[in-house]
């Protein structure tokens, strides 16, 4: 990675490959704007963001001139871009899937709240040691099951949430070619 003093704080990363197929992951049978990045070029990618922080990033790619006179080699910028529009709308979906199930386990864990708490109730007015034991059991399990929920509405989302802010600046990422010195 490098500054780029001429965009201020901006860094440019910078991505040596030896030809335009490389970047792209050699499965994907997409046409060629649509191809997913081949999982190592976007490890790099994303690690470099992320080790970036809130910082602006530019992507250079390096390739040999010969490579940079293919047509393909034009598409690379807007591919890019695409592939993290694509990981941006995956994350989202992700997000929106935990906070389903977020709201779903909170609804249930609620309701064998309220059935523990009832039973343990019950058992209260017992004057049975067992009673009271399975009492306290069904306060505890009834607590116990609010976890998953709660961990969930609480915490669970904020790695998502962040993925998917890094993949929606990934998807206005400014990505230069350059030719291999």
């Amino acid at each position: 990675m490098t500054v780029n003093p001429g965009t201020g704080k901006a860094v440019t990363v910078e991505l040596r490959i030896d030809r335009v197929a490389r970047l792209y992951n050699v499965l994907d049978p997409s046409p060629f704007q649509e191809k997913e990045l081949d999982p190592a070029a976007d490890d790099y990618i994303v690690g470099s963001a992320e080790d970036l922080g809130s910082r602006p990033m530019q992507l250079a790619i390096m390739l040999p001139e010969a490579e940079l006179a293919l047509p393909e080699a034009q598409q690379v910028p807007a591919s890019i871009r695409h592939h993290f529009v694509l990981r941006h709308d995956s994350e989202r979906r992700r997000l929106r899937n935990m906070w389903w199930r977020g709201r779903t386990s909170l609804l249930i864990g609620l309701a064998f709240l309220a059935i523990c708490l009832v039973a343990r109730n019950l058992l209260a007015g017992s004057s049975s040691a067992v009673a009271h034991i399975v009492a306290e059991g069904l306060l505890i399990v009834g607590w116990v099951a609010m976890w998953g929920p709660l961990d969930i509405i609480l915490y669970g989302w904020w790695p998502i949430y962040s993925r998917c802010k890094l993949f929606a600046r990934l998807s206005r990422l400014d990505v230069e070619l350059r030719a291999l010195k």
